[in-house]
């Protein structure tokens, strides 16, 4: 089976699409992150994911215009800005989206950790669906 290219969009690709990247590539999937926008790697997206094993500290933020669209198969927009704001990507077989909170906007530990198991469980969930 061929693996599937996969995009996970976010505002600015400094936390919840970094921390969703990392589980996919952990599951062995081919993916990547960007933003509309880039706000640098957030320090605390990557304490709290190293905290459960995985290391994002070398994916770096970047804009959706610095990916190559043309092979991607899948979109997962995280926040609700990206998907209003996401350019037309005319190869995508499928577009999936939920809208996590932005841990970015609290310096709560506590909170990065939340969204950091939402976003676990649900790609996790998605895994299984992207498997098949």
């Amino acid at each position: 089976m061929t693996k599937v290219n996969i995009l996970v969009l976010c505002t600015g690709n400094s936390c919840r699409s970094q921390m969703a990247e990392g589980f996919l590539c952990n599951l062995g999937f081919n993916a990547q992150s960007a933003g509309i926008d880039s706000h640098g790697m957030n320090k605390y997206a990557v304490k709290v994911m190293s905290e459960i094993g995985i290391d994002i500290s070398n994916q770096y933020s970047k804009k959706i215009n610095e990916i190559d669209l043309s092979n991607i198969d899948v979109l997962i927009s995280v926040c609700d800005s990206a998907k209003e704001n996401c350019p037309v990507i005319p190869n995508i077989k499928i577009h999936y989206h939920f809208s996590f909170a932005d841990p970015s906007l609290s310096q709560n530990i506590l909170l990065y950790r939340k969204v950091r198991d939402e976003i676990k469980n649900y790609i996790f969930n998605l895994s299984k669906k992207l498997s098949t």
